[in-house]
């Protein structure tokens, strides 16, 4: 077997080399799929903290990535179009200021989560499941009547906002930004999971019971990572709207939050790089494969099906063995 900590230094190596090299032979596409890779990776790696490690199987988490794309759309466009945010008591003005941005999406989206998770987690299993994907939908509805914001056809940004020092419209530089905020947060997950908050909510996911007769709530353990979860996603969300200088419902959709999951499922649920090496892995088969033909969901199926049967712990779990962030 492979040591993990060597996939690991790899698949960095390999954010860091394929774009430097993007860059020199002039193939800014090539930089602008490693930065989309990056940003779905940062979303997987929120959902992670939920799933991989309080084990709550949420199909709502792109609830989440739309809080955090329209936060940045809706500043964005009262930016550039020089109009305050009315709010009825008071009003807020627009900025491009991508600090100010994250900001606002990681603390509306962390609320949001706040209520969700105090509803939701009075239920578990598939209850659990049914009621995060209820919430998602009602904001994905919300969205598509929301035609202040272009409703169900989405509303474009004219322009990239802003960090100081960067000239965001330059894709490495971009890409640069959003490959540091992944390693910050990836930094964030490990120590979190190694800190005595991590220890105990892992404890919660296995035997509940036993972390009750020690004084603690399982139910505020799971609640704190829910919490933090739809924070992380909600910033990957802003970033992706960013990217793609469009936010539209489909940020909302069940089908995003599946496809979050997915990219958790294939690189190895519970390992810290694992939802990163999914995201890498997802995007490179859309590119490639989705050349060769519009049905490539069906080999990604296939693949999916294959570690589900052979690989429980993904791709990292099948080279590295059974051993995570649990371990």
């Amino acid at each position: 077997m492979i040591a993990e900590r060597h996939v690991n230094l790899a698949l960095v190596l390999g954010l860091i080399v394929v774009p430097s090299w993007a860059l020199a032979a002039d193939e800014p596409f090539t930089i602008t799929l490693a930065t989309r890779a990056v940003i779905l990776a940062l979303a997987a790696v929120g959902l992670n903290i939920a799933l991989g490690i309080g084990g709550l199987v949420s199909l709502g988490h792109a609830a989440f990535f739309g809080i955090g794309g329209y936060v940045m759309g809706i500043l964005a466009y009262h930016a550039q179009t020089f109009t305050p945010l009315d709010l009825g008591a008071f009003s807020i003005a627009g900025t491009k200021a991508m600090p100010v941005i994250w900001l606002a999406a990681i603390v509306l989206s962390a609320f949001v989560a706040a209520v969700i998770g105090a509803l939701s987690l009075r239920t578990s299993g598939v209850y659990f499941i049914m009621i995060t994907l209820a919430f998602g939908q009602m904001f994905y509805y919300f969205a598509v009547s929301w035609r202040s914001y272009g409703g169900a056809d989405g509303m474009s940004i004219y322009v990239r906002n802003s960090f100081p020092g960067l000239d965001t419209l330059v894709p490495i530089q971009f890409f640069a930004l959003c490959l540091v905020l992944l390693g910050l947060v990836l930094y964030l997950n490990a120590r979190l999971v190694r800190s005595r908050f991590g220890l105990a909510l892992d404890a919660a996911r296995q035997v509940p019971l036993r972390v009750r007769t020690v004084g603690l709530d399982p139910l505020r353990l799971k609640l704190a990572a829910f919490v933090l979860s739809g924070a992380v996603t909600g910033l990957a969300g802003a970033l992706y709207a960013d990217l793609n200088r469009f936010v539209s419902p489909a940020m909302f959709s069940w089908q995003f939050s599946g496809e979050i999951m997915v990219l958790v499922i294939l690189g190895g649920t519970g390992r810290l790089f694992g939802p990163v090496l999914g995201a890498v892995v997802f995007v490179a088969l859309e590119h490639f494969l989705g050349g060769l033909t519009d049905f490539w969901q069906i080999y990604l199926g296939i693949i999916l099906l294959l570690i589900v049967l052979f690989a429980r712990g993904g791709i990292i779990g099948l080279l590295c063995g059974k051993r995570g962030l649990h371990d």
